[in-house]
């Protein structure tokens, strides 16, 4: 009975993610405040608590983070490290800074984040740090295309916005793989699907990148 329990809980989870990110590339498929700059405090907000949810990419691999901080000493060490290496990569694009192949390594990480949640082993915290502020440059210089431009208010409020949301999800993902899951360590069973799907995803973004950089 318990089994069955647990298959059916992991479909349904998995079902959940495919759900969202189904959501995120056709309801959601363009920027929240479509395509323009947000110019208002409120403007700037929604648009960072919109953004990090409407692209697939960044979205599977904010889940991923959750899936392996669950099982790191300080779940919340993780996903801080990311959200405030996006802050910075979002302030170097600011600044007219260019990071090379970002789209390539953006999907790249989460093929690699995804792979490690769903080989079920404990990487060690630094290495996940290291990788996680290296990654977070990149989906934070992507992220910050949306607000070059933008005012001081609405550009502290998108800032807000999107780091919140971010960390809400990883850690929210961490929590219920271990609350709801009841996975008490990295090899269980819901964590390594579910990772599974994320690396799915990354490389199916990660052909389509490389396609239209071949083919463009």
């Amino acid at each position: 009975m318990s089994v069955i329990r647990s298959v059916a809980t992991t479909a349904s989870a998995v079902g959940l993610i495919a759900g969202m990110t189904a959501f995120a590339t056709t309801a959601l498929a363009h920027h929240p405040m479509g395509g323009e700059t947000p110019a208002t405090l409120v403007h700037g907000l929604l648009s960072g608590i919109g953004h990090p949810i409407i692209g697939i990419d960044h979205l599977a691999f904010v889940i991923a983070i959750g899936l392996v901080a669950a099982y790191t000493r300080i779940r919340a060490l993780l996903p801080l490290a990311f959200v405030m290496a996006t802050v910075a990569g979002c302030g170097l694009i600011v600044a007219g800074f260019t990071l090379p192949a970002a789209e390539i390594v953006i999907t790249a990480s989460v093929v690699l984040l995804g792979i490690v949640a769903m080989l079920g082993r404990v990487i060690a915290t630094p290495i996940l740090v290291a990788l996680l502020a290296a990654s977070g440059l990149f989906h934070g210089w992507a992220y910050g295309e949306a607000i070059v431009g933008a005012e001081t208010t609405p550009l502290v409020a998108y800032l807000f916005g999107f780091a919140v949301t971010q960390f809400a999800i990883a850690s929210g993902v961490a929590w219920g793989v271990v609350s709801i899951w009841k996975a008490l360590d990295a090899s269980a069973l819901q964590p390594r699907l579910a990772g599974a799907m994320v690396a799915g995803v990354g490389l199916a973004l990660l052909i389509e990148t490389v396609e239209g950089m071949i083919f463009a």
